[in-house]
């Protein structure tokens, strides 16, 4: 049984409400590709690429799915061979259904060819400005992407890369004469985080190593200082000596998210540790994750309730969905998945059930909703 079928079968387990069955799903508006909407604004459920083949010397077919229906039949859909993971492109993260690539002479490029609603006959490729290196940096290997808008054609669209190390670079894509702001970070605490756009605020915001503060950049100028706030966290969990042994010998990551229809943020901690599967090698396994809710106050409250939202972790700059927007998402819960992993975490106010998967993602991106 798939790990997304079997989601479906254990969320009435995890809350006292229970949702109609998975089996019963609308059937909506159905299209050419395959995917049919669910939702009264005319959008697309979340979506990832399931998998992919070769099927000549420079495509590959890759199937997509959506996270409402895993038993549905995929979308098949060609794209160039060069955007699973092979060695001449580099994909470095996607935001808004567009993933970012990296050629080898450090061209960053970012494109719609993932995202099932997008032409199949004409692609989009959106290249962006030659990349500048500050002192003491690195620009090769990239931490995430994340936008301002849902396209970077959009004249006002600011697009961020985050670089592991201390730079941080914006730059509007839209406009005549691109040009890239480089910010080098003092406080290390931020060189390995990742960057998001508060649609709410509207600053880029970075969560310090461990979670203690959040550094945001102001959307109209990035050049000024970045605005520092430290958390306090509260209402931790007690927690035993062996699960506290356990999450300190864990790789941990720290991750926002926004929920734009309700205005809330939500700081995750992803704890995941190296584990023997079945050979030599080892994969990463999630063996904890916890959600914590902010205010504008810096209090960060420990949660196991999020209520009708459902929260998308992968290597896309993670989002929220109101589970209610389309039938078959669960409430209160994260969905999860890296290159070799994928799962979800259900959050029902006593405990937090993680059901997990060891599978290989060549492109592990979580797609947001999309208008169609």
């Amino acid at each position: 049984m798939s790990l997304l079928l079997l989601r479906r079968l254990l969320r009435p387990s995890c809350s006292s409400l229970v949702r109609s069955s998975f089996l019963g799903r609308g059937l909506g508006l159905v299209y050419s590709n395959g995917f049919s909407s669910a939702s009264s604004s005319s959008q697309s459920p979340p979506c990832y690429v399931w998998c992919g083949s070769i099927c000549e010397a420079d495509l590959r077919n890759i199937r997509i799915r959506k996270v409402t229906e895993p038993k549905s039949f995929p979308l098949e859909k060609m794209v160039h061979r060069d955007l699973l993971n092979e060695d001449t492109i580099i994909t470095i993260g996607s935001c808004h259904g567009w993933v970012g690539t990296m050629k080898e002479d450090g061209i960053l490029l970012l494109q719609d060819d993932l995202n099932p609603f997008a032409s199949y006959s004409h692609p989009k490729r959106i290249p962006l400005p030659p990349l500048v290196t500050l002192p003491g940096c690195q620009t090769k290997m990239v931490t995430n992407v994340s936008m301002s808008s849902s396209s970077p054609e959009d004249e006002d669209c600011v697009v961020a890369v985050k670089f592991l190390g201390p730079q941080l670079s914006f730059c509007r894509p839209g406009q005549s004469n691109p040009e890239w702001t480089n910010i080098r970070i003092k406080n290390q605490c931020f060189h390995s985080s990742r960057v998001m756009f508060s649609e709410k605020d509207k600053m880029f915001c970075l969560p310090g190593s461990g979670g203690y503060l959040i550094g945001s950049w102001d959307l109209k100028d990035p050049k000024d200082k970045a605005k520092i706030q430290r958390l306090r966290f509260q209402n931790l969990p007690e927690l035993t000596k062996t699960k506290c042994e356990l999450l300190h010998s864990c790789s941990t990551s720290e991750h926002l998210v926004e929920s734009r229809p309700t205005g809330e943020t939500f700081l995750l901690k992803w704890y995941r540790k190296a584990t023997p599967n079945g050979s030599l090698k080892l994969k990463m396994k999630t063996r904890a994750l916890m959600v914590f809710k902010l205010d504008h106050e810096g209090n960060a409250v420990y949660t196991q309730d999020i209520g009708d939202l459902s929260i998308f972790l992968s290597k896309s700059e993670p989002f929220c969905v109101p589970a209610t927007s389309f039938h078959g998402l669960s409430y209160s819960s994260v969905e999860f998945m890296d290159a070799d992993e994928c799962g979800f975490v259900c959050l029902d106010g006593s405990s937090s059930s993680i059901h997990s998967s060891t599978m290989t993602f060549s492109a592990p991106y979580y797609i947001p909703p999309q208008n169609i």
